[in-house]
């Protein structure tokens, strides 16, 4: 293996670097859609990686209505890869980096998407840089897979996900992770809209020839709640909810959207199941679930406990407290564990504020987290 703290002598050379082409990808704004602002920074991040000085396989994939994913890969041999998991895409509307410039204030670097996490891709860059500069290698070939759509749900990214993941020995997935804690775990997810018809009618001539969706989905809305179970990990929440025309017609029309969180493949089809066979109150009501299993869960076995006790052991070579965590946000790496690959997910470089206005990495995290990931690149 090769030396821990010489790795992170090297990444805090390089720093102020970094901390350039941090910025210069955080300032090309990419929300979730924006198929031209998409390109743009999927452009930028390509010359980045071009501009490492290795020979590097890179494939830009049209995604309609999104914009382009990108797949690069690195040091090719018959051996299985690591597969690198990340995305371009960001939450906020274009313009929103005047509420939250690009900046850096003490050890906080500020910016819309730098911590979930445009930041990380550059670590991803550094990484092969390292490798490049020194003329070694890594232990095994490099992919990297960067979806445009991560945020709202890999509908495009999914399957070309599904695809390299099959091919790979474990997944490294870049994804942020407030106080620098791995993810070993993360709950699956369910995304729902219920939809209520009834019945309109004037509400003070003859409301009794009404029936009213709104009260339908009313009751509905308690049965959701009932499917709670919080000693399985399971959570159903009602987050938004619209409905009627005006103040005085009885409301022939309503909708919700449903959150559905779960550990097991199993909570998840009961919940799914259940609200796929829910019943009306009020015959003249019909209701209407839309919707499915979003992402499995990643469930934490004993593969991903050994790759967290290696990873472990490495940040401890160079006195780098590495923690643990497992969490209920859902992230493409829960696709690849479904798989049967081993995953490590939230190697971010730690900071906080995702998608918020007050969103930062820590520059004084940068070095550790490229030397982190590089080092365990050398041995896996």
């Amino acid at each position: 293996m090769n030396d821990p703290k010489a790795i992170l002598d090297h990444f805090k050379a390089r720093q102020d670097s970094m901390i350039g082409s941090i910025r210069e990808i955080v300032d090309i704004e990419s929300p979730s859609y924006d198929v031209e602002q998409s390109k743009a920074v999927v452009g930028r991040v390509e010359e980045g990686f071009r501009n490492i000085g290795l020979d590097l396989s890179i494939e830009r994939i049209p995604a309609d209505g999104y914009g382009e994913h990108l797949i690069i890969r690195a040091f090719p041999s018959a051996a299985k890869p690591v597969l690198f998991v990340g995305h371009t895409d960001t939450v906020h509307p274009v313009g929103t980096n005047s509420k939250n410039p690009t900046r850096i204030d003490g050890d906080k670097f500020y910016g819309c998407g730098i911590f979930d996490m445009k930041a990380n891709i550059v670590v991803m860059q550094e990484a092969l840089r390292y490798f490049a500069e020194t003329g070694t290698q890594p232990a095994r070939p490099i992919t990297i897979f960067l979806s445009c759509d991560e945020e709202v749900g890999s509908i495009s990214g999914r399957a070309i996900l599904e695809r390299e993941a099959a091919n790979a020995e474990l997944a490294l997935v870049f994804e942020p992770s407030a106080e620098g804690r791995i993810k070993t775990g993360r709950k699956g997810t369910g995304m729902y809209t219920l939809k209520a018809h009834g019945k309109s009618a004037h509400a003070g001539l003859e409301p009794e020839k009404g029936a009213s969706a709104i009260l339908e989905l009313s009751r509905q809305i308690e049965k959701l709640h009932l499917l709670n179970d919080p000693a399985a990990g399971t959570t159903v929440n009602v987050c938004t909810i619209k409905g009627g025309t005006t103040s005085n017609v009885i409301p022939e029309y309503a909708e919700c959207d449903v959150d559905v969180r779960f550990l097991t493949m199993a909570e998840a089809e009961r919940v799914d199941h259940a609200i796929k066979s829910l019943i009306t109150y009020d015959k003249r009501v019909s209701v209407e679930p839309i919707g499915d299993i979003n992402r499995p869960p990643m469930e934490r076995n004993d593969a991903v406990v050994a790759l967290f006790n290696k990873a472990g052991d490495i940040a401890s070579s160079f006195d780098y407290e590495l923690g643990e965590t497992q969490v209920g946000g859902a992230s493409d790496g829960n696709f690849v564990a479904a798989l049967g690959i081993p995953v490590l997910d939230g190697l971010g470089i730690t900071g906080a504020g995702a998608h918020t206005l007050n969103e930062h990495i820590l520059v004084s995290d940068i070095a550790n987290r490229a030397t982190l990931v590089t080092t365990f690149l050398s041995t896996i």
